[in-house]
């Protein structure tokens, strides 16, 4: 099994095309913004940096930002669990669910009720 490899946001943005840096970046800041007490881990091995209520990515996560060539996957671990209102989830899991985000535009309003919601959810599940 090969080894998990942790590294920091500015080294998984070494490895990231530079026109999807900034929504990165901006998706982080909202994490940040929102959950200021949020438990950061870049995993270089996923290429993603993974948000929760503590370091377990399957159990106490909720968020994830996974850059690609032209878009930057904003992902919920729990998203299929989660209302969507707008349509904006993609993905056929069973739980996981991504918003692609293609322009700083995108992080808007509706993107944060998805991450406060995904939060509320892992608090409620983990009774926190």
């Amino acid at each position: 099994m090969a080894e998990t490899r942790f590294g920091t946001f500015d080294e998984l943005m070494q490895d990231t095309e530079p026109a999807m840096r900034p929504i990165a970046q901006a998706l982080r800041a909202l994490v940040l913004r929102v959950a200021p007490d949020t438990t950061e881990v870049v995993r270089l091995g996923d290429r993603a940096g993974t948000y929760g209520l503590g370091p377990k990515k399957v159990v106490e996560g909720y968020a994830y930002v996974l850059p690609y060539k032209k878009h930057v996957n904003f992902g919920l671990m729990r998203g299929a669990l989660l209302p969507d209102p707008d349509g904006r989830m993609e993905g056929t899991g069973a739980a996981m669910r991504h918003v692609k985000v293609k322009s700083l535009e995108a992080i808007d309003a509706g993107l944060e009720a998805l991450l406060r919601a995904a939060i509320a959810e892992r608090k409620q599940a983990l009774g926190r």
